[in-house]
């Protein structure tokens, strides 16, 4: 139920449960598990909690991945009113690249690796997509489109653009000369140069969303920043044959009323976004491929805004204005999940009490101490209550003493991702080491030291 913030404003439900909580009947997970099975273990040094949490969390996509597919399962219960067959194209990004950690880690052999991402791109290659763009969801077993919204059953932009966040450092990581890692990097290839970013401007300087064979554009969703869809716009500007111009960068990313911000919050300056900043999955998600360490542009440092945004939501945690129980120094870490009432953008502004582990788990890179210390608590002192088979569960609240029993792919993918791109900065790397996604930064007038002159 991966679901963008911005979106749920646009959809009159931000704060809101988006859909009841689906029945937590677990669907059957495939065969060729990892042998490793982890019973929680104490006094771990940080380099093997690290590794602990990693790979526990990479199980989510190496166990339970789609059978037939190969892609990741948009959730471990059953999606609401869909069955066992609902898999996420953006989840699946995140998860090509968990299973990079992994190869790199040696819990997988290579060749095991570039076969299941070899598996779930020879599915893509079939599977319904809309001027180059996928749907949100996919039925894992047959490559159709499964709606994700009465009106949401056509390409999704911003899905497509995870995906491909994930193709793009598979494509730089697998260049053996192997038959499959040949395949493998062709069919990234051929779809990476057919995804028709400038159709899905409408002839506007502004990306769309969403489009659909059936409805055209009604979903009428512009993607204006500040948000986790800056991913989307580098792309759209990488693209080899369908690239935008840097008109729409500026004049339709970089507008709203939740863009520039430069205002205080509990002493942190925030340069751009929502007031106190949302949810802090905007800080993630495109930057599990993008690296932010010194990137700047006209609008922002966007070390220095994830950074700020994340020392807001801690700050915010540690002084908990409603007195929840359980925040703290310890426990902190508000972004879009589970809840005790449904699926929610939790935030600053939006706060039920409930912390998603995978919010200051993903905040590694900017926060290493604090998402450290955190890290140890949930799993020494919570540990029996939420952690399981693959990793931390989705969600938690002490002040509801209520516990998710769902993993979601979109949550469960940046924490093995953000965590080793602070410990390696590896997905980095290879994401920025694409020549594409180095003309799409310098087009939009991105500086980086990644940037190769």
């Amino acid at each position: 139920m991966n679901t963008s913030f911005a979106y749920l404003l646009a959809a009159g439900v931000a704060g809101a449960s988006l859909l009841p909580l689906a029945s937590h009947a677990q669907t059957t997970a495939p065969a060729a598990k990892l042998t490793y099975t982890a019973p929680r273990q104490k006094n771990l040094s940080d380099e093997q909690l690290l590794d602990e949490v990693q790979r526990q969390t990479f199980k989510y996509f190496w166990d339970f991945g789609h059978p037939i597919s190969g892609m990741a399962r948009e959730r471990s219960n059953v999606s609401f009113d869909y069955g066992d067959e609902v898999v996420t194209t953006g989840g699946t990004g995140f998860g090509i690249m968990a299973i990079i950690v992994a190869a790199e880690r040696k819990w997988i052999t290579r060749e095991q690796a570039a076969e299941r991402v070899g598996k779930i791109v020879n599915f893509l290659w079939k599977a319904d997509m809309f001027h180059g763009a996928f749907p949100h969801w996919l039925n894992g077993e047959t490559g159709k489109t499964i709606r994700f919204s009465p009106k949401d059953d056509g390409g999704d932009l911003v899905e497509t653009s995870f995906l491909f966040e994930g193709l793009i450092c598979a494509r730089q990581y697998f260049t053996k000369d192997t038959p499959t890692e040949s395949n493998l990097r062709n069919k990234i290839l051929w779809m990476w140069e057919g995804v028709e970013w400038n159709w899905y401007t409408q002839n506007q300087n502004v990306l769309y969303w969403h489009w659909s064979p059936n409805n055209d554009w009604s979903m009428n969703h512009q993607i204006h920043g500040w948000n986790e869809c800056f991913v989307t716009y580098v792309l759209a500007a990488a693209s080899p044959r369908y690239s935008i111009d840097k008109k729409v960068y500026d004049e339709g990313w970089a507008t709203g009323n939740a863009f520039k911000n430069g205002k205080k919050y509990l002493g942190t300056t925030l340069p751009l976004g929502f007031d106190y900043g949302g949810p802090l999955f905007f800080s993630h998600y495109s930057f599990l491929g993008i690296d932010p360490r010194g990137l700047k542009d006209q609008y922002a440092d966007y070390w220095q805004q994830n950074q700020a945004h994340t020392r807001i939501n801690y700050d915010y945690c540690v002084q908990n204005p409603k007195k929840y129980k359980g925040y703290g120094k310890d426990t902190w870490g508000l972004t879009a999940s589970d809840s005790y009432k449904g699926y929610a953008a939790h935030s600053p502004t939006e706060d039920l009490g409930v912390i998603s582990p995978t919010a200051a788990l993903s905040a590694m890179p900017y926060a290493p101490k604090e998402s450290m210390r955190a890290l140890k608590h949930f799993y020494n002192d919570l540990g029996d209550k939420i952690w399981g088979e693959y990793g931390f569960v989705d969600a938690f609240s002490e002040e509801h003493n209520w516990q998710a029993k769902s993993y979601l792919a979109i949550d469960q993918g940046p924490i093995v991702g953000m965590i080793e791109n602070h410990r390696t900065g590896l997905l980095w790397k290879l994401f920025m080491s694409s020549p594409d996604v180095q003309k799409g930064l310098k087009k939009l007038g991105l500086e980086s030291p990644q940037l190769k002159k």
